[in-house]
């Protein structure tokens, strides 16, 4: 269950900066089902969440995510807790 904690820390972010209040975070959630998730979008987020892990993640590591859960497993693999 460590990674619903990683899960919960990031619904804020993605909720504020999609400006979807009611978004829910799902494994398989990607930018393609969500109207307005665009590349800014997508930097922005990243930028929040490095900002909130203080990790700094490489291109290598971000050029492989195809969704959330993709995302949470690498914060995860990083050693991120939450």
């Amino acid at each position: 269950m460590m990674k619903q904690k990683i899960f919960d820390q990031l619904t804020p972010i993605f909720q504020e900066v999609l400006d979807e209040p009611s978004l829910v975070l799902t494994e398989t959630l990607s930018a393609a089902a969500v109207d307005g998730w665009d590349s800014l979008k997508h930097i922005t987020l990243i930028v929040e969440i490095e900002a909130l892990t203080g990790l700094v993640l490489s291109a290598d590591e971000l050029i492989n995510i195809q969704n959330v859960g993709d995302f949470v497993n690498l914060l995860y693999n990083r050693g991120y807790r939450g």
